[in-house]
């Protein structure tokens, strides 16, 4: 193989028009050959972790040469303040993996990128012009920096024509986005972290903060207001074992559980007049609705007894205590889950806590970068925050970006499900995936496997070659990851960061940015995106489509000014930026004023839907999936690079059962039992735990067969995928 050097000399030669090697060097522009973030020796620089939402700020120790050689959590920012979890500790060893993909693969046949770029173009233009341009889907992500995200969404949408397109952010916050647009009028979490610090009863709901965000909790273990800490959920997760109140519900009875509460609460007039009437629209509707959910007759559906539903009604409604509503996958992956939101929103609001210290309806984010794409990627909703159905919106954006409006799509892109069964239908022949693992990730995975073989072509952009859904593909990019190129990140609190780039991507990896460009260079639409030079110059022209918009962020200057002030929580509007300070704390809706129209939140709410698969006879448990350890991400794609974290959490996949029912299955710890739903099938090991309640079991979700098993159902509001709930059944295996 020839050396780096050789190879890169020999790419640019193939590669005629503006990706030049001084281009390639252009601060931002990281992947191939690129110099080191600074050109004299540093010492140590800073970076948003990649891992999960909570944003925690990591100080990178670097060599003479300024590349990264070890980290420790930096102490003075606002969302960390000196703590990393394991995921954040282990960031940089995922770049080091034996396997990383390091030069383009087509047909699991190396090739080199001026093939890899062709063939990408000329196979998806065949398709387009045999089937129409919307036979060409991609499906994105949220762990990239949101300045590729729009350099992605722009390039396929306005670009190559293609008009749907999603990110795997719909698996895990579609359900929130929805529910905050149609109460508050946009995607808006209200919270600033120094609300876990200031509240005096906080409530999770299909949360575990101690394993899925342990910064987060951390913040909690601060509270010096002596709090209330209550846990819903079916198990007694970590964080109920350390709660002052854990409510063991039964599986999907939240939805009665929170109307019945808002019942209570109107019932004994423990609600806010003044806010409600100043701020509040549905009020006199919704108490007439939630009139016939009495604490009796919920019962049967929540699994508590009318007094827990009475006491913990009044817990929440406490006159001049400040509460706070917080929740995360277990509401979000529902089959309702918009409304189960809306129904803590609505118990928000009612008692008017929200937009004052220690308050709030707080969706808790998941993936690094989910906030990011929700109002940059350009998938669901038009760059901004925008829409794409509103003429005035398509002409703001046309105007400000130089793209003609002709290009701009009128229509708004199917839904992830919705891209899946057109591949079933045939409608998409075309599939590109970028930084996601479809193949292990989507509810019901077998059946992704089977539909790819009705795709006619196949592109997987991504760190590694070895993922589940790239050994599946025809082309794979190899790609540029955390560490190795630079851009911003969002936060569950809304909070702007930076990421920096530290080390060389291997070999001819190339960060996803400059891919974007070089293929909308060889699509031939490259002048359409004349300015998108390099990352912040990317986040200089989205911070003008944000104008007058919530998000706005005019007011800052550039990546420096972002580190300056420590992270910087949208909206930062341009008359923020003559303020001598503006506090790094900031929660939305002090003012009682919301985002719709008449700037009032709306109270939402529909009856609780059937289960779409309850158990049975012959399936008798109820499957409950989750996250597993606070060493374990997602489908391990990273974290199960390092061998560190690996030995943090079993090798095996485990399931917990409550002791009494492994009695009645005749099986022991660590014995193997037969895990089986109506699509598939798995073994595990047995754990016994008592926090699992009868009739049910608990698996994680990181393992790579359980979406074998998961059931395909989705919220009608957001299109989530039902992840938390299908029926199974627990046999010994046959000797």
């Amino acid at each position: 193989m020839p050396a780096l050097k050789d190879k890169k000399n020999t790419l640019f030669r193939r590669w005629n028009g503006p990706l030049t090697e001084d281009l390639l060097r252009t601060p931002g522009n990281f992947g191939l050959g690129q110099v080191p973030v600074s050109s004299s020796p540093v010492a140590t620089t800073t970076s948003i972790c990649g891992f999960c939402a909570t944003g925690c700020n990591l100080k990178i120790h670097l060599d003479a040469e300024g590349n990264a050689i070890n980290l420790s959590p930096e102490g003075k920012y606002p969302v960390n303040t000196g703590m990393a979890c394991p995921k954040g500790w282990e960031s940089l060893t995922p770049l080091t993996a034996s396997d990383r993909a390091t030069t383009p693969l087509l047909n699991n046949e190396e090739i080199d990128w001026t093939t890899a770029l062709n063939t990408f173009c000329d196979r998806f233009k065949s398709i387009q012009k045999e089937h129409g341009n919307d036979s060409v889907a991609f499906l994105s992500t949220g762990q990239i920096p949101f300045e590729e995200m729009a350099f992605l969404g722009a390039f396929a949408k306005f670009g190559m024509g293609v008009t749907h397109g999603d990110g795997n952010t719909r698996q895990c916050m579609a359900t929130s986005v929805v529910a905050y647009k149609q109460a508050f009028g946009f995607d808006s979490p209200p919270y600033t972290y120094q609300d876990f610090e200031e509240s005096d009863v906080l409530l999770f709901t299909g949360a575990n903060p101690c394993i899925a965000h342990p910064i987060m909790w951390q913040r909690v273990m601060q509270n010096k207001r002596n709090p209330e800490i209550i846990v819903i959920d079916p198990r007694k997760t970590e964080t109920a074992q350390v709660a002052t109140r854990h409510v063991p519900l039964k599986p999907k009875g939240d939805l009665s559980l929170y109307y019945a509460l808002a019942h209570c609460i109107i019932r004994d007039d423990r609600i806010d007049h003044n806010f409600i009437s100043q701020s509040v629209d549905g009020y006199d509707d919704f108490a007439a609705f939630v009139k016939d959910y009495t604490p009796e007759s919920v019962t049967a559906a929540t699994g508590q007894s009318v007094e827990e539903i009475e006491s913990l009604a009044r817990t929440i409604s406490q006159p001049g205590k400040r509460i706070s509503f917080w929740w995360t996958m277990g509401v979000n992956q529902s089959y309702e889950g918009v409304r189960t939101a809306q129904a803590l929103i609505n118990l928000a609001l009612i008692t008017g806590n929200i937009g004052k210290p220690g308050t709030g309806a707080n969706s808790i984010t998941g993936q690094c970068n989910a906030m990011g794409s929700r109002l940059f990627s350009n998938t669901t909703n038009l760059l901004g925050g925008h829409d794409f159905q509103n003429p005035e919106h398509r002409q703001k954006i046309s105007q400000l970006l130089e793209i003609p409006e002709e290009r701009i799509p009128t229509e708004n892109s199917w839904a992830y499900d919705q891209i899946i069964s057109g591949i079933e239908s045939g409608k998409i022949k075309g599939l590109w995936i970028i930084a996601t693992n479809t193949a292990h990730s989507w509810i019901n995975q077998s059946a992704f496997t089977e539909l790819r073989k009705k795709l006619d072509f196949l592109v997987v952009q991504d760190m590694y070659h070895s993922t589940e859904t790239a050994e599946i593909a025809d082309l794979v990019l190899p790609a540029a990851g955390w560490g190795e190129k630079s851009g911003c990140f969002i936060n569950s609190e809304r909070r702007i960061g930076t990421i920096k780039q530290v080390r060389r991507a291997p070999g001819e990896a190339l960060s996803d940015f400059r891919i974007f460009q070089a293929l909308a260079h060889v699509w031939g639409c490259g002048t359409l995106f004349k300015k998108w030079t390099h990352p912040e110059a990317v986040f200089q022209l989205l911070k003008s489509v944000t104008k007058d918009q919530p998000c706005d962020i005019t007011g800052i200057n550039d990546y420096a000014h972002i580190d300056q002030l420590g992270g910087v929580q949208w909206p930062y509007p341009s008359e923020y930026s003559n303020k001598e300070s503006v506090e790094r704390q900031r929660r939305l809706f002090e003012n009682g004023q919301f985002y719709t129209p008449n700037k009032r939140a709306n109270l939402l709410y529909s009856p609780p839907a059937e289960l779409p698969e309850p158990t049975s006879d012959d399936y008798p448990f109820t499957l409950l999936t989750g996250r597993g350890t606070s060493s374990q991400w997602h489908t391990q794609t990273r974290t199960g690079k390092s061998d560190i974290l690996k030995k943090l959490y079993p090798k095996d996949v485990y399931i917990e059962i409550h002791p009494a029912d492994a009695q009645d299955l005749n099986v022991k710890d660590n014995e193997l039992l037969e895990v089986t739903s109506k699509r598939g099938h798995i073994t595990a090991r047995v754990y016994l735990a008592p926090t699992v309640q009868r009739g049910q079991a608990f698996l994680p979700m990181h393992y790579n067969m359980i979406n074998q098993l998961t059931y395909p159902s989705f919220d009608p509001h957001s299109r989530q995928p039902n992840y938390k709930h299908c029926a199974i059944k627990l046999t010994k295996p046959k000797q």
